[in-house]
Formats: structure tokens, C-alpha cells, sequence
């Protein structure tokens, strides 16, 4: 007994310390596969991340349809921002396709054979514009087509970056209807009146630099930059590092600048000001700003 305990009371060597640690680790440890499960929620028919702090990623996966708008993946899409607008850790979000395609358009099969009756009882298209009552910046990183339903998408984002493959149009004329998804209305406030009816009535298609100059996306990411994806990804994480609450409020003034008239909407944008000095982010930033540091967010 005497010469165990002299045994015990040994010092050990390096490696069989280590050894011995990693054994008593391993048995307090949660198990490897639970620890790297992903917490995201699984689709059909998007695929979401979380790329850079603060930033989360939908991108659309209907490959093989060239990533057409079907009701089963606006119903996705739609619990996707909702459950993104919730979670307090993302600030920003960035909507993209796939080289090929942003979205080249509703699923024409799924709607073909409707009538009357069912798309107006059902409000046939109206749960896409749930996207719009999303409080955080969503940005659309865009290359291929974009064409109809995919056009609209892009509309409905807040900020367009596009690649100089793509390629935006709303061709619904061709089959004998017109956009359904607020391409009419979204594209003239973009674009102006007399643009708008030639792209509505002709149905052609539109090139991402036309788009540029026309003020309808932001810019043109040229190809030296990389993918579009990223440049939105990087554009998300910066304004993911400012703070929430005054984000927030930037992206609802100037929503409203499309909904009032300018005495209004100068009027509110006041209030909306006004209203930040009740924050801990203004105190913070502006003493940051006088004191000559960073300022440290609480979003709050």
C-alpha cells in the first residue's frame, strides 16, 4: 500500500499529464457530435448562414428551375427574415441566388391553371410583400437573371448590388398577364415613369449596368472585386457594426420618403431624430465622438 501511494504521489512526466487531462476532459465534454450541429434551421428551398459577426445569408436553392418562386419557398423565405428580423445577434441581411440566376421568375407551372376566384379568395402573391415589413437592411447581392418574381425580389430589398452578368426585366407581358408582385409600382419609384412602361409593356430585359445608371441598384461590382455575394456580405458587416437602433430608424425615414410627401416626410424624419436622443447608442456614440475613440454599441 505504502509503495502505491509513493507511486501516486510521483511527479508525472509532461506527456502523461497531458494525457491524464485529456482523459478528465473528455468525460465532462458534451459529445462532439452535439457541439458542432448547426443551430440554423433546415429548408427545401433556401439555404441560410451566417458569414461575417452580425450578418446572416439567405440564399435561394431551386437550382434546377433556375430558383423560380414557388409558394413553398416565399413561405421559407418569409420564416427565414422573420425569425433573422427576431434574433437580436443579426443586425443585417443579404438575399442572393446563384451565378446563373438571382431568380428568373415566378413558378409559371404552379400558377398556369389557376382562375379567378382562387388567386383573389387566396390573395394570390400577397405574403411576398411580408419581406418589406423586415426592420433590419436586406440586401440583395445579385447575378444571372432576375427576371418577374425575381426582379421584384430585388425591389423589395432595400439595398441592390448586382454583378455585371445580371440581368433584371419584368416579361409577364409575353404571357399574356403583368407583374403581380409589385414590379409595376417598386420599378417606378426606381426608375421613373417612362422606363418603367417600356420595360413593363415591351417585356425586355434590362442589363445590370442599364440598371446602375437608371438608380435602381447601388452598383455594379466589378469582377476584379470578387463575387457580388461578398461585396454584399462586406457591406452587411459594416452596417452590422453600427448601431441597431439607429440603423433601424435610417432604414424606416427613408422608406417613408416613398409614402409621404416632403413637408411630411421631413416632419417625421425630425421625430424620428428627435426620438434617438433617447437611446444609450446616441449618449454613446456622440461622447465617443468628443472624446476621440471608438464608440462601444449596446444597441439599446
Amino acid at each position: 500500500m505504502a509503495s502505491s501511494l509513493l507511486r501516486l504521489r510521483t511527479p508525472l512526466s509532461s506527456s502523461a499529464a497531458a494525457v491524464l487531462r485529456n482523459q478528465r476532459a473528455l468525460r465532462h465534454a458534451t459529445p462532439l457530435s452535439v457541439r458542432l450541429m448547426s443551430t440554423e434551421k433546415q429548408y427545401e428551398f433556401i439555404l441560410t448562414s451566417r458569414p461575417a459577426d452580425g450578418v446572416a445569408l439567405i440564399t435561394l436553392n431551386r437550382p434546377k428551375a433556375l430558383n423560380a418562386l414557388c409558394t413553398p419557398l416565399f413561405n421559407e423565405l418569409n420564416e427565414a427574415v422573420k425569425a433573422f428580423d427576431d434574433d437580436d445577434s443579426v443586425r443585417a441581411l443579404v438575399l442572393t441566388g446563384s451565378e446563373r440566376a438571382f431568380a428568373a421568375g415566378a413558378d409559371i407551372k404552379e400558377m398556369k391553371d389557376k382562375e379567378f376566384s382562387e388567386v383573389f379568395k387566396g390573395k394570390f402573391l400577397e405574403s411576398w410583400s411580408l419581406l418589406t415589413t423586415i426592420r433590419k437592411p436586406i440586401i440583395a447581392a445579385v447575378s444571372g437573371y432576375a427576371l418577374g418574381g425575381g426582379c421584384e425580389l430585388a425591389l423589395m430589398c432595400d439595398i441592390i448590388l448586382a454583378s455585371p452578368t445580371a440581368t433584371f426585366g419584368q416579361p409577364e407581358i409575353n404571357i399574356g398577364v403583368i407583374p403581380g408582385g409589385g414590379g409595376s409600382q417598386r420599378l417606378a419609384h426606381a426608375i421613373g415613369k417612362s422606363r418603367t412602361m417600356e420595360i413593363v409593356l415591351t417585356g425586355r430585359n434590362f442589363s445590370a449596368q442599364e440598371a446602375a445608371d437608371w438608380g435602381m441598384v447601388s452598383r455594379v461590382v466589378p469582377a476584379e472585386e470578387g463575387s457580388v455575394v461578398d461585396a454584399a456580405v462586406k457591406m452587411a458587416a459594416l452596417i452590422a457594426s453600427k448601431s441597431a437602433i439607429a440603423v433601424q430608424a435610417g432604414k424606416e425615414v427613408v422608406n417613408a420618403a416613398y409614402e409621404q410627401s416632403l413637408q411630411e416626410g421631413l416632419r417625421y424624419e425630425r421625430r424620428v431624430f428627435h426620438s434617438l436622443f433617447a437611446t444609450k447608442d446616441q449618449k454613446e456614440g456622440m461622447s465617443a465622438f468628443a472624446e476621440k475613440r471608438k464608440p462601444t454599441w449596446t444597441h439599446s
